[in-house]
């Protein structure tokens, strides 16, 4: 009950601060919007429509580039982590494109695909793929060498080691780096979206500003901070899953 009613309580404190400092004139004119006014813009683009269509567009695009990041990052990442070979050659290389922003690949991302899906997608992938190759490598260290031997004495393939013993054992671990991989998924995807495509949140945004709708602005920043939240709380409930959770129930 408390993880419920202390939010929302929460919320509406903040939103009485939000109302009381428009009505006092805190906001230079024109700069943020009260209240009614972002209520009647969300009553305006439910309506119209416009509102769903930017929210399926938006994750439509991270589904994509967040599968297509996790199904390429995993294996890479238990090869990386059983390997010293593999993992003295790209580590260091892992990093330093790790460290890059995602959307410093924008550029690169329009020459190569153009506008629309692709170049979002692309940039979504490379914002998911490095950080869970590094997430996952980390975690396979964490395995227990017992396992290892067991599988030896079993007399497990490589192939079998890797995705019926190592990627079992770092189930919780990966997970939890799911859960904020598509975190940073989807505050990135809102940075594409401005600059490569014509339609999703990111472009309801930067199009509102163009148009001084900063009504508007307000409606698209708070539907994704609510997705956010939606997409956190799925994620969260995996690691409640008890063969996730406790991996080979060490």
């Amino acid at each position: 009950m408390q993880k419920v009613l202390f939010p929302v309580l929460t919320g509406l404190v903040l939103l009485a601060i939000w109302w009381g400092a428009h009505a006092a004139g805190a906001f230079p004119t024109g700069t943020v919007p009260s209240p009614p006014e972002v209520a009647t813009a969300f009553g305006q683009e439910i309506r119209s429509g416009r509102l769903f269509d930017d929210i399926i567009a938006s994750l439509y695009r991270v589904a994509w580039g967040f599968s297509v990041g996790v199904l390429a990052a995993v294996p890479l990442g238990l090869v990386i982590g059983r390997s010293l070979q593999t993992r003295a050659a790209l580590l260091p290389w892992v990093n330093f494109f790790r460290s890059l922003s995602p959307i410093a690949w924008i550029p690169f991302a329009i020459i190569w695909f153009g506008v629309g899906d692709p170049p979002a997608i692309f940039i979504l992938f490379i914002a998911v793929f490095f950080q869970l190759v590094l997430a996952t490598s980390a975690a396979v260290a964490t395995v227990p060498k017992i396992y290892y031997r067991v599988a030896e004495d079993m007399s497990l393939s490589p192939a079998d080691v890797l995705f019926r013993v190592t990627l079992q054992a770092i189930m919780p671990q990966l997970v939890t780096a799911l859960r904020v991989a598509i975190g940073v998924a989807w505050m990135v995807v809102v940075a594409a979206e401005m600059i490569a495509v014509r339609s999703g949140l990111g472009f309801l945004i930067i199009d509102a500003r163009n148009g001084l709708r900063m009504d508007l602005v307000v409606a698209g920043m708070i539907t994704i901070g609510l997705i956010g939240i939606a997409l956190d709380l799925v994620f969260s409930r995996l690691t409640r899953i008890p063969s996730v959770r406790w991996g080979f129930e060490r």
